[in-house]
């Protein structure tokens, strides 16, 4: 049960930087002057990943170790349910997500600002699904 309930607080914190990063930080990349975004955009990424990379990391291990061990209450077709999103999840980020922060980090492009807000919704999206599925699974 803790690992369900550190699973749930790690995919909890996802959720809530997902929808923050959804609603303020992407939004605002179009207010961020010419002359200044290649060095908001690097200051952005490197403070994102290290806001992330120890809940995440968190997120991605106790998934697998609840892959391996499924609590008998809710099975492992749930558990790999929820796991098939979360690994969804991580390869937009790294088809889409990553190549866009890529091309900002060459400066300022509003047709890439607004697909990053755009396509950032599949991530919101999902990580919500998850977080409920997750909620659930706590639950039961």
């Amino acid at each position: 049960m803790i690992l369900l309930v550190i699973h749930a607080a790690a995919t909890w914190f996802m959720v809530g930087l997902i929808w923050t990063i959804q609603l303020v930080h992407y939004p605002l990349f179009a207010r961020v002057g010419d002359d200044q975004f290649t060095t908001y955009e690097n200051e952005h990424t490197t403070r994102m990943g290290r806001v992330l990379a120890v809940p995440a990391g968190v997120e991605v291990a106790t998934g697998a170790a609840l892959v391996r061990d499924p609590p008998p209450e809710f099975g492992l077709p749930a558990v790999l349910i929820s796991g098939g999103l979360l690994a969804l999840i991580w390869i937009v980020t790294a088809l889409v997500q990553v190549p866009l922060h890529s091309r900002l980090q060459d400066g300022y492009s509003h047709r890439a600002v607004s697909r990053l807000v755009s396509t950032n919704w599949v991530r919101t999206g999902l990580w919500t699904i998850r977080g409920i599925a997750v909620a659930v699974m706590l639950a039961s």
